[in-house]
């Protein structure tokens, strides 16, 4: 590997160093390159890329801090165009509500709990019952383990032939009480 930098008091590491020791991918060190990261020796033909941890480390800080305060440097054009992506996004947002194609998480959790719920009575009331049974007086581990896999297969593929979310459960209309929120007309 190339000599250490006298600058800096970082390690000179190769890419897949780079990443390991920064907890991100390959591909993330690429597009790093791309946006300006320091390089003591790029890759090439049987020659690895080089980077020094504390040239990276500094870039990245003032990389982090740049990003942050974009909207601060941002200019009219790109103000602008990021005002014009919000609007679009909420009218996206709107129209998929028009269309029931969003539900607000509240709803969305409920009807996760009411399902889970079902799940758990299912694993905890009939699998125990029906295995209990096949069960009775087994010595044999593996045969102990496989009725319990059969069963907990038999409990889960019940589960799956039923419906757990009910579109009642998720219609924007209803709070918890199963009646309309809106004053008018609903």
């Amino acid at each position: 590997m190339a000599g250490k930098n006298k600058k800096s008091r970082g390690r000179e590491v190769n890419r897949a160093e780079l990443a390991e020791f920064n907890g991100v991918s390959l591909p993330t060190i690429d597009d790093w390159v791309r946006r300006g990261c320091p390089v003591v020796q790029r890759g090439g033909r049987g020659r690895a890329w080089i980077f020094n941890t504390a040239e990276v480390r500094s870039w990245r800080d003032d990389d982090i801090r740049a990003q942050s305060s974009h909207t601060t440097n941002a200019n009219k054009d790109e103000l602008q165009l990021r005002k014009l992506a919000a609007e679009t996004e909420q009218a996206e947002l709107d129209l998929a509500k028009a269309k029931d194609e969003v539900v607000p998480v509240e709803q969305y959790e409920r009807a996760l709990t009411k399902a889970f719920g079902e799940v758990r009575a299912s694993l905890r009331n009939v699998l125990p019952q029906r295995a209990a049974r096949r069960l009775m007086g087994e010595t044999d581990e593996t045969r102990f383990k496989d009725v319990m896999r059969e069963e907990v297969d038999h409990a889960l593929a019940g589960l799956a032939d039923r419906d757990l979310v009910e579109e009642t459960d998720l219609f924007l209309g209803e709070n918890e009480d199963g009646e309309g929120e809106g004053a008018e007309g609903e």
